[in-house]
């Protein structure tokens, strides 16, 4: 309707006018009114000229054609600025709806930022809280080491204090007895040179009586046998059949002591190649008749048994439980296919597995084994080079192959160059190197030290494969301490053995905890350690394990281990690099 109304109507002329009246107005306006007072009051202007002109417009519509058109074109335009003014509204509202969205949104992730903030708060409390609940129980750990030590040097002067008097308490009852010995021996002798002298008539006339006797004695043997013999050579001279039955009797005679030593040694290398074992192996699997009579029980589960996990029972690093499951599944398959085995060496320190696994490798790939020890072969002196013959005289009679395991092999395995060794040990280690030249398809050799660089480089050559066993690390102390914890506790508590019961708590904290303390000790150690666990229960008033009690057996088990390390000497460390794991301090 805006056109009806005149506003959309170009009028110069009275624009102009009005442009001009209120240029005048605005002059002949107060001065002092300010220009927000002046527009306030040109708002409230009346202007009679807008109203003529709607007049005329509305006149000059009513008398066009177009009336009804342009009234429903203008309600047309009204509905649309209504439409309009609806659509701005209802984009308000979802402005302002999306601005309540969005501020919930910052709200929740204002809330969000606030917890956090506080769990990273709780967090930080919680591991200030452990460390300073770790550090107190490493100040008691120390303490309680240190109180240990303390004792112990304690006990130590007073056990060398009580060692001392009761050494001088034997030197002196020792002297003592010597003094009186000495003194009776004396006076012994005294009053045997006075009653020799009393007696010395009638004794030299004894001496003399006696002295005949075996002169006459000795004449009339010497007579009687050379008549004797006279008349036997007389007889045998005049009579050759006589001669002839004896060079025979003593040819036979001879014939049967020479068979029977040659039937005696060939009979007892069969049976010591077959039934029995050398000398020098102390331990086998194989058939002994009188293991088997000691122990029949035993050998006719061995017999029954059937071949087991190479590492079963073995806990080991995951590397060299990997390598060490190659070597076995090789072993096994070359037994099957009946290939040349390999000579394999184990070194590490002591209480690491290497005796262990040589037995479940064995049983694992259907072989015998025999274990022999090297510090055996240097007191059999000469016989060491038969003695090693034997055991590998005796090792080829094996059907089923045998695991020929030298445990401490460096003891006569020496380097000939710079080790002063006898002759006769010099003399094994040549017939061992012999035996050893080629590979054998009826055994393997395994060998195990705790030093190999002391091995000749003879030796050396060999060997094929190299394995070192290291000292468990912390996953593997924990899978010890579950493995004989499992076994010397919670089987004979579950057996209800007598006087042998287990206080509830956590067994799997508490062997976790044990293995961070344990940490050095060797397979040996830890298993030693199982077995001071039932100690501490026979030895405990009620027959009662508890955490308390297994905790204690593990810190001085700890403690032991490092005072035994502390013992080590400059040139023990220095051969025993494999101890300390490599490290010389």
């Amino acid at each position: 309707m805006s056109w009806l109304l005149g506003r959309n109507r170009p009028q110069p002329q009275q624009d102009a006018v009005l442009a001009g009246g209120s240029d005048d107005e605005d002059k002949n306006a107060d001065p002092q009114l300010s220009n927000a007072e002046r527009k306030a009051m040109e708002a409230y202007r009346f202007d009679s000229s807008a109203l003529e002109r709607a007049a005329d417009a509305a006149r000059t519509l009513e008398r066009s054609r177009h009336a009804r058109e342009a009234l429903e074109l203008s309600k047309l335009q009204e509905l649309t600025r209504q439409q309009e003014y609806q659509t701005k509204i209802k984009e308000y509202e979802a402005h302002v709806e999306q601005a309540k969205v969005e501020q919930k949104r910052i709200d929740h992730e204002e809330r969000r930022k606030t917890l956090v903030e506080e769990t990273k708060q709780q967090q930080q409390r919680a591991q200030y809280q452990d460390q300073l609940s770790r550090r107190r129980y490493e100040d008691q750990l120390t303490q309680q080491q240190r109180v240990q030590e303390e004792n112990l040097r304690k006990q130590e002067e007073s056990v060398a204090r009580q060692e001392a008097m009761r050494r001088q308490t034997i030197e002196h009852e020792i002297e003592m007895k010597e003094k009186n010995r000495l003194k009776l021996l004396e006076h012994e002798m005294r009053v045997k040179a006075k009653v020799d002298r009393e007696n010395r008539d009638i004794n030299l006339e004894q001496i003399r009586l006696k002295a005949q006797e075996h002169r006459t004695t000795v004449l009339e043997s010497i007579k009687t046998a050379g008549t004797v013999i006279g008349a036997g050579f007389d007889a045998m001279l005049t009579d050759w059949d006589k001669v002839l039955t004896a060079a025979g009797g003593l040819s036979l005679l001879a014939l049967g002591v020479y068979a029977a030593r040659g039937a005696t040694g060939v009979t007892s290398r069969y049976i010591e190649s077959r039934i029995g074992k050398p000398t020098l192996v102390g331990e086998t699997s194989r058939f002994a008749l009188l293991d088997a009579l000691k122990h029949p029980i035993r050998y006719i589960r061995r017999l029954t048994s059937k071949p087991t996990d190479a590492l079963q029972g073995v806990v080991l690093n995951p590397k060299l439980e990997e390598r060490l499951r190659d070597v076995a599944i090789a072993t096994k398959n070359t037994r099957i296919n009946r290939g040349l085995y390999r000579n394999i060496l184990m070194h590490g320190p002591p209480g690491t597995g290497k005796t262990m696994f040589a037995k479940k490798l064995a049983e694992h790939s259907g072989m015998d084994y025999a274990i022999m020890t090297g510090g055996d072969v240097a007191p059999m002196g000469k016989e060491a080079v038969t003695g090693i013959h034997k055991v590998f005289d005796w090792s080829q009679t094996s059907r089923r192959g045998l695991l020929l395991f030298v445990d401490e092999a460096d003891a006569f395995l020496r380097k000939r160059s710079s080790e002063h060794i006898s002759e006769d040990l010099r003399a094994a280690l040549n017939a061992f190197l012999y035996r050893t030249s080629e590979q054998n398809e009826k055994f393997m050799l395994v060998l195990a030290s705790n030093t190999p660089e002391q091995f000749d480089y003879a030796i050396n050559d060999r060997l094929d494969e190299m394995v070192e066993f290291t000292l468990p690390g912390l996953e593997e102390r924990e899978r010890l301490l579950r493995l004989y914890f499992d076994k010397y506790v919670l089987k004979p508590a579950a057996e209800g053995a007598r006087r042998f019961k287990l206080e509830t708590f956590d067994y799997g904290a508490t062997c976790s905890k044990m293995a961070n303390v344990c940490e050095g000790m060797s397979g040996r150690e830890i298993s030693k350690l199982g077995v001071s666990w039932q100690a501490a229960v026979y030895a405990s008033e009620n027959g009662v394990l508890t955490e308390k009690m297994v905790l204690d057996r593990a810190r001085s088990a700890a403690a032991q281990h490092k005072q035994k390390m502390a013992w080590l000497s400059d040139h023990e460390r220095l051969d025993h690099k494999s101890v300390t794991g490599g490290k010389i301090e």
